[in-house]
């Protein structure tokens, strides 16, 4: 007896696609890693959607300013993968992770992947920088303004609006550079 296949087409298997939203900062060669840290995303997530670029002092420790801006896409990649191939880029800058508030090539964050909440494995989501650094809030206020923070419910506008903006003073920058 002969085994029938079955004629139906296999779909391949399709996943959701979330919204993502990554901060950068850098305050080393900033330009420089700031440009490569955009022109790699774009490469691996296609269209960005990115907020104005900031230039912040540190916070918590001392060292050169920052530049600082969020970006959003849509990926269908889990968290964990985005959050290794965010690590890749910061690799690929040069930036060396040792646990220590210092200097760096490149900083790239995972803030939000749709309303998840997540605490497993070294990522937490909603990232509680969101809360806490006006270079996050305000960019993220200023591409999803009306998303709202996926515990607290607040949409990101009225949770920068009520932020002390004097207390984490930031200038916007010119992109790109000339």
């Amino acid at each position: 007896a002969r085994c029938r296949r079955n004629d139906r087409t296999r779909q391949p298997r399709i996943r959701p696609v979330a919204q993502v939203y990554v901060s950068l900062g850098s305050n080393i060669e900033r330009r420089r890693n700031i440009r490569h840290a955009l022109e790699q995303m774009t490469e691996r997530y296609g269209p960005l959607e990115r907020s104005d670029i900031y230039e912040s002092e540190a916070v918590g420790f001392d060292s050169d300013p920052f530049y600082n801006l969020v970006v959003g896409f849509q990926t269908g990649e889990s968290p964990h993968r985005i959050q290794e191939t965010l690590h890749a880029i910061e690799s690929a800058s040069g930036r060396l992770r040792s646990g220590e508030l210092t200097a760096r090539t490149l900083d790239l964050d995972l803030l939000l992947y749709d309303d998840q909440v997540i605490s497993e494995n070294g990522l937490a989501l909603p990232r509680d920088d969101i809360r806490r650094y006006a270079f996050v809030l305000r960019p993220l206020a200023e591409i999803a303004g009306d998303v709202r923070h996926p515990v607290s419910g607040e949409r990101f506008a009225d949770m920068w609006a009520a932020f002390d903006a004097d207390s984490q003073p930031m200038r916007r920058v010119d992109w790109p550079p000339a």
